[in-house]
């Protein structure tokens, strides 16, 4: 379980380490949006703050050997982020990612010098794969997003987002695996609503509230890259059963349109998982009340700056249904 200590330790743990990101306004209507512009991060997500919090940590601990060092599994995010962490804390990465990652994102990896594994279609395939790795080398394993330490480190967004806006009202995060909701929710608890945004094609959270635990689900879509978790963490789920988040799905199509709207009206080149929380009010998923003053995180910005330039041209065929 995770709880709000958990995100303060992490918060001083990590500091020196990660960017304070800023928190702009992006203008007024019925509500007051803002951005949360962790795409401005290391590594160009918020996975670098996890990814400090868990590799310092075990560090202080003796858990990690930095002749050995650390091995992660990602559809490319937290894979760059445990790459980069690993490369400033001067010890080796071994980084499994599925064959369908995005170039842009296995170029990074290498630039971080870390080694490179690409094994199967989607996430999951990398995951087992990493945790061979793990069994025979000894290497420390650093998940994408269910770990206590690697969710904390996620958390300390909030923490930033309420020093800067004290009375922020409602936090949007998107959800993949869980572990940025998981870390929001917990600093956030008691203090502001949080709205998990998810794919329709991949609601893992969704499909676990409707049955009571996690569960697998399909994973497809323009998101799929960065929110390809096959089912949600237990982290998330734990959390989410104790503080019950407004869930709201959210197509591709949808998606595409906030992606597209993020670059034109902000230049904001946000990754299509990115774009998926400030759809949920761009679509109309998420009304929000008069005068509701609400952070929408927009998480990742590793993607091909080619298709920033009128986007919705160029989506595939996809499910629309709600």
């Amino acid at each position: 379980m995770i709880e709000r200590g958990d995100v303060l330790e992490a918060q001083k743990r990590i500091a020196g380490y990660v960017r304070r990101t800023p928190l702009i306004h992006a203008g007024s209507s019925a509500a007051s949006l803002w951005f949360k512009c962790e795409f401005m991060q290391h590594t160009g997500s918020f996975k670098a703050r996890g990814a400090f919090n868990r590799q310092l940590a075990a560090l202080a601990r003796g858990e990690l050997d930095p002749g050995i060092g650390v091995v992660a599994a990602s559809g490319g995010n937290a894979g760059l982020a445990h790459a980069y962490a690993a490369a400033r804390l001067g010890v080796p990465a071994t980084v499994f990612v599925p064959e369908t990652a995005p170039r842009i994102k296995v170029q990074r990896l290498l630039q971080y010098k870390a080694t490179v594994r690409q094994v199967g279609a989607e996430y999951a395939e990398a995951y087992g794969a990493a945790i061979e790795f793990v069994q025979s080398s000894g290497a420390l394993f650093c998940h994408a997003y269910d770990q206590l330490e690697v969710a904390a480190g996620a958390g300390t967004i909030a923490e930033e987002i309420f020093e800067d806006l004290p009375d922020v009202d409602t936090i949007a995060v998107a959800v993949g695996g869980g572990g940025l909701y998981a870390g929001i929710a917990a600093a956030a608890e008691g203090r502001a609503n949080v709205v998990a945004v998810e794919p329709v094609n991949i609601p893992t959270l969704h499909a676990a509230l409707r049955a009571g635990k996690p569960v697998d689900v399909p994973v497809s879509g323009v998101a799929a890259d960065s929110l390809g978790a096959r089912r949600v963490g237990e982290i998330a789920f734990s959390m989410a059963s104790r503080v019950p988040p407004t869930s709201v799905l959210v197509g591709d199509h949808d998606i595409v349109a906030a992606r597209q709207d993020l670059w034109s009206e902000y230049r904001i080149p946000a990754e299509y998982g990115a774009a998926a929380a400030l759809a949920a009010f761009s679509s109309g998923a998420y009304v929000p009340r008069k005068g509701e003053r609400i952070a929408v995180v927009v998480c990742g910005a590793n993607t091909d700056p080619s298709t920033l330039e009128d986007s919705g041209d160029a989506l595939p065929d996809v499910d629309q249904q709600r």
